[in-house]
């Protein structure tokens, strides 16, 4: 530092000690200091075969330099002084550029010793990455003129940046601060991008404002632990600043899908072939990357690889459990009758599935293997979808629209189904009296069944039904049905009014918390929409199937399996088991449930299942081996997203979804690391027999 410090000293007073005050000469230094990045590309540039002399980045340092040293308008509270020898003294710095650079001690791994009022924007790239690697790349040169940006540092302030674009003039590719845009070959479809995903500026408007990456990474602590969405990101931002101008939403949104679309393409290692065209909308945006890494439901990249002891454990055989003492196993039956009255009829397993689980033993010479659970269960969290029964296509309109494109004509028949005749201009039925009234009584009903309303209708009911003391009172309730249409009860009346929603979410973890995948059900939680959901996540990655699927109507999802496909790799890889809150309330006169999905036998069947605990009085107890409520716990912190996530249009669910399974598996592997509990080498010693 004290060397710096003395070249520091020895510059102010061989540059600028006649003629410059020593705020000035700062100022001037600060700028210097902020054009080095532009400096790297000169030598870069000037390095390669007949280059002149003098590039264009280093004209640009000149420029910078020059409005510098005349900073007098910008800048009052400088003197006026030596006004006139400005472009005589930015060109004597520029002549020795090495020389100061190197007495100021800056290199490509130095940090600004004091804030520069210029930010510099331009690439940290020297050479051209997008032509052919079997020759030598060229160097990048200066794409057009700087451009005057608005830039919101890491600080926190807005501070005036020049933005620099570069080039290569080999393939015309162009090189932003947080992107690449190039033409792709042998195609008509344009110029397309490439995301620089460790970019320090991201710029977040075509009106030229950037944000620093810092503000993306506390707009993502904000997601993750006060479940902000952007539009009060940007109020908070806004009031942070404290000044003009205000950070609109558009900004916050567009800030949100840049950051979290580089940290997806890098989590799928996508980063290097990811492409979206050329200065693409948000919506663009948002929607290639959900089409890439998953439409309507998808795979948690590095999931499959996730392994830790609270859901992967060593493989357990029925000799294990006899040996740990954990009584009599014999593989009978409970006893199904109730209250010493005759049994009830026996709902039996279905063709195709053996009648009784059979022991597990291992065989001789081979190693012990381990075992996996995964659990899966269902969130209400939807998104508006097509008015069309049938139909489960996104809305054209997601603000107040009712069809998908392919039933947009639907807008001008009426919304009675199945009426079919055009409806009356402005309004969504036709000349029907009848449709008309039934149409007024819809809306009449659902405009003002508010919340408000209810309480004061409950208040008002809870006042008339006072009854003097020792007689029961009528219990409040709100009735809001409406009239039947030509004979059908108004609940029954099928009509395109408003647009439906989509069932809800599926979600899938390791018994850990940690998640795997997701998919929707649009119609119903159908056992062949959630097999549909697990065949999607496991269809690349077989071998990674869990040993254990805990899911809370695991019996229906084993019996439609067994019924369609008898020979299906589900019934050979994995087995199916309800999960222990949702067991209780099953029916245990259902042979298959009873027998093949119970949480935790103790016949034997099942001995991965069966844990041996000791407390703290030496006393053995039986517990269950894995946590079947993960599913449950995820889908509560989901939750919290909710209100967001049911406004969203499907790119933005999607794209919102993925983001989220993202961050709640960083914070899951962050809590198995801070308690060393990952799977070691001893484990899988182990479980290959070496122990």
């Amino acid at each position: 530092m004290i060397p710096v410090l003395g070249h520091f000293i020895f510059i102010l007073q061989v540059y600028f000690a006649d003629e410059f005050s020593l705020h000035r000469a700062l100022y001037i230094l600060t700028v210097l200091a902020a054009t080095y990045p532009l400096f790297r590309l000169h030598l870069n540039q000037h390095n390669e075969p007949r280059q002149p002399r003098e590039t264009a980045w280093l004209r640009s340092i000149s420029a910078v330099l020059a409005s510098a040293f005349s900073a007098e308008n910008e800048h009052p509270y400088f003197p006026p002084e030596a006004e006139d020898l400005a472009p005589r003294l930015s060109e004597h710095v520029c002549t020795d550029l090495a020389q100061l650079y190197t007495l100021l001690g800056m290199d490509d791994n130095s940090t600004p010793l004091f804030p520069a009022p210029h930010t510099i924007l331009c690439t940290s790239r020297l050479h051209c990455i997008m032509c052919a690697p079997d020759g030598h790349p060229p160097a990048l040169s200066r794409h057009g003129k700087q451009q005057q940006v608005t830039l919101l540092n890491n600080d926190f302030r807005w501070v005036r940046a020049q933005l620099f674009v570069a080039y290569c003039v080999k393939c015309r590719a162009e090189y932003y601060p947080d992107r690449i845009t190039y033409q792709l070959e042998n195609s008509s479809y344009g110029r397309v991008q490439r995301l620089e995903c460790d970019a320090t500026y991201l710029r977040v408007s075509k009106s030229g404002v950037w944000m620093h990456r810092r503000l993306a990474s506390a707009q993502e602590n904000a997601i993750l632990k006060f479940h902000s969405g952007w539009s009060n990101f940007a109020e908070w931002l806004s009031d942070t600043v404290g000044a003009r101008p205000r950070i609109t939403t558009r900004q916050s949104h567009r800030l949100y899908l840049e950051h979290f679309s580089r940290r997806l393409i890098v989590s799928h290692k996508l980063d290097e072939a990811f492409t979206v065209p050329a200065h693409s909308s948000s919506q663009i945006l948002a929607e290639t990357v959900r089409d890439t890494i998953g439409h309507n439901g998808g795979v948690i990249s590095g999931a499959m690889e996730h392994g830790c002891t609270n859901c992967t454990h060593l493989k357990r055989y029925t000799s294990d459990l006899v040996g740990e003492g954990t009584g009599v196993v014999d593989g009978s039956e409970p006893n199904v009758a109730e209250n010493g009255g005759p049994a009830p009829e026996i709902i039996q397993t279905p063709p195709g599935l053996v009648a009784h689980p059979t022991h597990q033993e291992r065989a001789p010479g081979t190693g012990r293997g381990y075992t996996r659970m995964a659990v899966m269960d269902l969130k209400t969290i939807n998104h508006k979808i097509c008015a069309v029964s049938t139909c489960i296509g996104p809305l054209v309109n997601f603000k107040n629209g009712r069809f998908c494109r392919d039933h947009l004509e639907m807008r001008n028949i009426c919304g009675i189904i199945p009426c079919g005749r055009p409806a009356v201009e402005g309004s969504v039925t036709c000349d029907n009296e009848l449709h008309k009234a039934w149409h007024g009584k819809y809306l009449n009903r659902f405009s003002r069944l508010s919340f408000p309303g209810v309480q004061r209708v409950i208040r008002r009911q809870n006042h008339l039904n006072t009854n003097p003391p020792g007689q029961a009172g009528q219990a409040p309730s709100l009735h809001s049905e409406l009239p039947e249409l030509n004979g059908t009860p108004g609940n029954e009346v099928v009509h395109t009014f408003r647009a439906r929603r989509s069932y809800g979410l599926q979600t899938v973890q390791w018994s850990c918390g940690c998640p795997v995948g997701w998919g929707k059900c649009y119609n119903s939680e159908s056992s062949s929409q959630v097999l549909a959901i697990i065949d999607n996540i496991w269809a690349l990655h077989p071998e990674s199937k869990p040993s254990f699927l805990a899911y809370d109507d695991a019996c229906n999802l084993l019996r439609h399996i067994v019924t369609q496909n008898p020979n299906s790799p589900w019934l050979t890889s994995t087995k199916f088991i309800v999960d222990a809150w949702h067991y209780i309330g099953h029916r245990a006169v259902d042979v298959l449930c009873r027998l093949w999905c119970n949480p935790a036998p103790t016949n034997g069947s099942q001995p991965d299942l069966i844990a041996v605990k000791v407390d703290d009085n030496g006393q053995q107890h039986t517990t269950r081996a894995f946590n079947t409520e993960t599913a449950e716990q995820f889908n509560a912190w989901l939750g919290s997203y909710e209100a967001q996530l049911r406004q969203m249009s499907d790119i933005n669910y999607d794209f919102a979804v993925h983001t989220l399974m993202l961050l709640y598996k960083e914070l899951v592997e962050k809590k198995v690391a801070a308690k060393d509990q990952f799977l070691t080498e001893e484990f899988w010693d182990k479980v290959q027999g070496l122990d």
